[in-house]
């Protein structure tokens, strides 16, 4: 029997399958790349991309051969000057991570590739205690979190983030952590008597309190339940602890502001702030797309409101402006934060971590003396 030519080859792209257990539902191509990839069929299949049984997309690891660990920051909004980041590409999978475009200059995807391929940083204790132990380094707080989570699922094997907080307290150089995995309460050793040194303080990330939500919005992050119970596990453990609402997504999760604060309150947290959703570069199109498969009852409402904040745009990179956004939305959001805070009785004490007691331990000293006295030795040659 002839067998039946397929159809002519497509002009649109075919929607990649829906990858359970990961947040992006596309993995386009870098910005920065000459030609673009598509999905498409030659319509010989007999399924659906939604019907395909695909085995599960896994998590691969790159050697980062970075040669420093501290970056820095200049942005007047952003209240710290520098921070660590032991992984590039978080496997948390968020959909609205605003890391996800820096995937782009490795020559990535900030889709898929972002929560799958995920760059490591093996040396970064190493060159954490030669840049501390340079004389040209001024303490201040150290902050982890605030581009990809520090503990995301693969530190639980390769545990840099430990060996970070090892380091940092050796030198008595206080670090501030945003994270959204119960995980950190695995270093509670550390972080515990860093506290009762003033050296620690923790914020964890609560966007939501519907578990269903979390699932698909944040696949691999921990569960609303045990990121609050690490709330109260830190606060036991007499470690500083607040909570981030952030982001709040007008029409999706804002409503759930003051239900976050009071849960989080409850559990331990003396601390809180929060965020409006961020959509700079492709996490414009990758928020979208994830919001039309997963919300398509309220995705035009949602974005709508999205555009109040942002002047017209679903994005303005203004410093002040990007973070709480502009408009009526964001005047009645923030009124709604400052008013369930002192309902709350949150934020009344700010911890200030205590830069004083930084002091170079003798091994770091001894083993900075030998570097230099090894450099001048090989000079005479």
């Amino acid at each position: 029997m002839r067998p039946t030519a397929p159809p002519d080859y497509p002009d649109d792209p075919v929607a990649e399958p829906v990858r359970h257990g990961r947040g992006a539902l596309s993995n386009e191509s870098s910005r920065y790349d000459d030609e673009k990839r598509i999905r498409t069929t030659d319509g010989w299949e007999t399924a659906t991309p939604d019907e395909e049984e695909l085995p599960p997309l896994r998590t691969t690891l790159t050697r980062d051969a970075t040669r420093t660990i501290l970056a820095r920051n200049t942005s007047p909004d952003v209240p710290f000057d520098r921070s660590i980041n032991p992984y590039r590409g978080c496997e948390h999978g968020c959909i609205y991570c605003f890391a996800r475009p820096t995937h782009a200059y490795l020559g990535l995807s900030p889709g898929l590739d972002f929560e799958t391929k995920l760059l490591f940083k093996p040396d970064a204790a190493k060159l954490l205690v030669a840049e501390l132990a340079s004389p040209k380094y001024r303490p201040d707080v150290v902050a982890m979190g605030t581009n990809t989570d520090p503990y995301q699922p693969v530190e639980r094997e390769l545990k840099i983030t430990r060996q970070i907080l090892r380091v940092l307290s050796d030198f008595a150089n206080p670090v501030g952590i945003v994270t959204k995995n119960q995980m950190v309460t695995r270093d509670l050793d550390i972080l515990a008597d860093m506290a009762k040194r003033n050296l620690a303080e923790v914020f964890l990330s609560v966007t939501t309190l519907d578990k269903d939500l979390a699932r698909t919005m944040e696949p691999r992050a921990s569960a609303p339940h045990r990121r609050l119970a690490a709330i109260r596990a830190l606060a036991d453990a007499g470690v500083p602890v607040g909570v981030m609402a952030a982001p709040m997504i007008p029409g999706l999760n804002d409503h759930e502001l003051e239900a976050i604060l009071e849960a989080a309150r409850d559990a331990g947290a003396t601390r809180a702030g929060f965020t409006v959703l961020r959509l700079p570069l492709e996490i414009k199109d990758l928020f979208e797309e994830w919001l039309r498969q997963h919300r398509p009852d309220r995705a035009e409402r949602v974005l709508s409101l999205i555009r109040q904040m942002r002047g017209g745009a679903l994005y303005q990179s203004g410093f002040g402006q990007r973070m709480r956004g502009d408009g009526p939305i964001a005047e009645l959001l923030s009124a709604r934060f400052a008013a369930a805070v002192k309902r709350l009785g949150l934020n009344l004490v700010r911890y200030r971590l205590d830069t004083q007691r930084f002091s170079v331990p003798e091994p770091a000293r001894t083993a900075l003396t030998d570097a230099k006295r090894d450099a001048r030795q090989m000079k005479l040659f």
